[in-house]
This record gives structure tokens, C-alpha cells and sequence, in this order.
């Protein structure tokens, strides 16, 4: 819930920054020189990629909640097997070896949406970001019923 929140509330903060810069970009334009005009337009560049960049966030989490939803109500969700330092922290080791597992599970059935889901989350786990992604993007789109070639 706490991350719900927060990501509600830094969403909110975007798109306050959004209409502020945007209402500046307009009021650039309003001034009618070649100068203003053309600091105007690129002005409103800025907000009209922050906004496809939020958008295509909030659709990613929203469609990596519902699998997770669906696997939790499958009883599929990986379970947290991981050792944890003294502070807390996943303990590298540890997550290596369970991504040792999750990658020879999704190699042995690489169609499986659930097998990738997994495989994010280890790749999370192991703090690799970005092959998290690429992993919960390809779970999505399996789930959706699309080809890898159509992912992009």
C-alpha cells in the first residue's frame, strides 16, 4: 500500500509539473516571436514526453500487479526463500542461487508467462533492474497472448 501511495502521490507531483511547464510554453508561443515561439514548442515537448513516459509506466505496473494477482490467486507466487544480512538486505548469494533456478525453469518452458513473472522477480531480487523489466515485459506480453516479436 505504501508503494501505491507513494507512487500515487509522485505521479500527482508530474503531472502538477506537466501543466506548469506546459501553461509556460503556451504563454512563450502567446508572445508571438520567432524566438518565444520556438522556445515555446520545444517547452511543450518536454511535458508531452513526461506525460507518454507516465503513461506507459502506470500501464506497466498496472499489468504486473494483475499477474501478480493472478498468480497469487494460482498459489504460482514465488515464495521468498531468501537469506537476509543483519541489516535486512537480500544476501547476494542467496539471490543467485534461486535465479539459477528461475532461469533454468523459464529456459525449460520458455512460453510460460508464469515462469517469466518468476524470473523478474528473481532478477529483482538479484538487483538487476533492467533485466527485471525485460523479463516482466515478456510475462505481460505472454500472458496477452503476443509473440516476442510483437513486444516492442
Amino acid at each position: 500500500m505504501r508503494a501505491k501511495l507513494s507512487y500515487a502521490l509522485t505521479a500527482a507531483v508530474l503531472v502538477f509539473y506537466f501543466v506548469l511547464v506546459g501553461s509556460r510554453g503556451v504563454m512563450l508561443i502567446q508572445a508571438g516571436t520567432l524566438l518565444t515561439v520556438t522556445f515555446g514548442v520545444a517547452v511543450l515537448i518536454l511535458p508531452g514526453i513526461g506525460v507518454w513516459f507516465l503513461w506507459k509506466n502506470t500501464q506497466f505496473v498496472r499489468n504486473a500487479n494483475r499477474l501478480a494477482a493472478e498468480l497469487e490467486a494460482e498459489g504460482g507466487l514465488p515464495a521468498d526463500e531468501l537469506r537476509r544480512t543483519p541489516s535486512g538486505r537480500v544476501d547476494r548469494d542467496s539471490a543467485d542461487e534461486v535465479f539459477t533456478r528461475r532461469k533454468a525453469e523459464t529456459e525449460s518452458a520458455p512460453d510460460d508467462w508464469r515462469n517469466w513473472f518468476r524470473l523478474a522477480v528473481a532478477y529483482h531480487d538479484a538487483r538487476d533492474t533492467p533485466r527485471a523489466r525485460k523479463a516482466m515485459q515478456r510475462a505481460i506480453a505472454l500472458h496477452a497472448g503476443k509473440s516476442p516479436a510483437q513486444q516492442a
